[in-house]
């Protein structure tokens, strides 16, 4: 039986509608840049995320940018970061002119060590960017006093966790500011690019509306050098619709991990992902540890079981990144984890013999 990784076709079939009838009031008003459509979407995504206010952005990407430029990290900075993450984190920290300064994960949440970053600051640290990965939260209460301490700004990278909780408080909500994505495979995706920088801090808001819009404070006045990081009122459309599902879609991928981990407990060879108890993981990957995991990837991909590998290649093993000066070995649980991580299929349409199909190719796979 065919399992693909992702289905987005069988998540918009049952949308189809509101969808198309969000789309089409952006059409029919034809103000397809910010507009009333994502004032609304940045009001719903504030109060889901339950911080003060929420900015749209073109991407994920474009989000964790205008944050840096907004909280004036530049050339001659460093920001401590996690090597185990997507390129976009360390990416758009170079692109400011800054230096992104690595600190390795822990081995079984795969977010960053809390208790490495302390040796990381340097009188150029400006900023640490925690990354919430596969949808479970860092640790942010050490990582909100450790900044404190140093008068840091944090920026949190929640990319692939919007909903999850730490103590009670939602992933992109306890630093200076968090940046989601709505990349179409996020738990809230959208028909394209999107994002949305969140904070608690009126002025910095403010500020960040106005270098998404190239700095201008009013009609072609200024006052900084900006960017075009606008969200697309279509691609809001698309996520007002979407929205109201985002807790029930949540729901069953919590469901089917927790399926995926009874079938796996009994297997010494797979390791299944850990949460902190803490923590709520709204599982935008679910992804386990496996011996071989080049082979297992291929064995499932023979039986056209969907499955992918986050991430192969560490940042600081990135050749673009070679001039900040890392080796192999820096950084051996992220290196460690870039080997033997495997993502299977999780999303919430999957049926009960597509999950039986995944967990029957895993455990014949890892047992071969």
């Amino acid at each position: 039986m065919q399992v693909p990784f992702l289905d987005l076709k069988a998540q918009y079939a049952g949308i189809r509608e509101e969808v198309r009838t969000e789309v089409n009031d952006v059409l029919d008003s034809q103000i397809c840049i910010g507009g009333a459509k994502v004032e609304e979407l940045e009001q719903a995504i504030a109060k889901y995320c339950g911080c003060g206010y929420a900015v749209g952005a073109s991407s994920g990407t474009d989000a964790i940018l205008n944050a840096l430029m907004s909280l004036e990290i530049g050339p001659g900075d460093e920001v401590i970061t996690t090597p185990f993450t997507f390129f976009a984190t360390a990416g758009c920290i170079a692109r400011v002119g800054a230096r992104a300064v690595f600190v390795d994960i822990k081995p079984g949440t795969y977010n960053i060590d809390t208790d490495k970053i302390g040796r990381a600051i340097t009188k150029k640290t400006k900023a640490i960017l925690p990354v919430h990965l596969f949808g479970q939260t860092a640790d942010m209460d050490p990582i909100v006093d450790i900044a404190k301490k140093a008068n840091l700004v944090v920026i949190e990278d929640a990319a692939q966790s919007i909903g999850a909780n730490y103590k009670g408080r939602r992933a992109g909500t306890m630093g200076t500011c968090g940046c989601l994505s709505f990349y179409p495979s996020k738990n809230l995706g959208a028909a394209g690019d999107a994002g949305m920088i969140l904070s608690n801090d009126a002025e910095l808001a403010k500020k960040i509306r106005m270098m998404r819009n190239h700095g201008d404070e009013s009609t072609y006045q200024h006052r900084l050098i900006g960017g075009n990081f606008r969200l697309d009122a279509i691609q809001a459309a698309v996520l007002l619709a979407k929205l109201p599902l985002l807790d029930k879609w949540t729901s069953e991928r919590q469901k089917i991990a927790a399926y995926y981990n009874e079938a796996f407990a009994h297997c010494s060879k797979i390791t299944t992902p850990a949460v902190s108890k803490e923590k709520t993981c709204v599982y935008n990957y679910y992804v386990i540890r496996v011996p071989r995991r080049d082979e297992v990837a291929k064995y499932l991909r023979q039986k056209q079981i969907g499955c992918s590998i986050y991430y192969p290649l560490p940042l600081h093993m990135q050749e673009c990144f070679s001039d900040w000066g890392y080796s192999q070995d820096d950084f051996p649980e992220s290196e460690k984890a870039a080997e033997q991580v495997l993502a299977l299929p999780i999303y919430p349409e999957l049926t009960a013999e597509q999950k039986d199909c995944v967990i029957t190719a895993v455990l014949g796979a890892v047992e071969d």
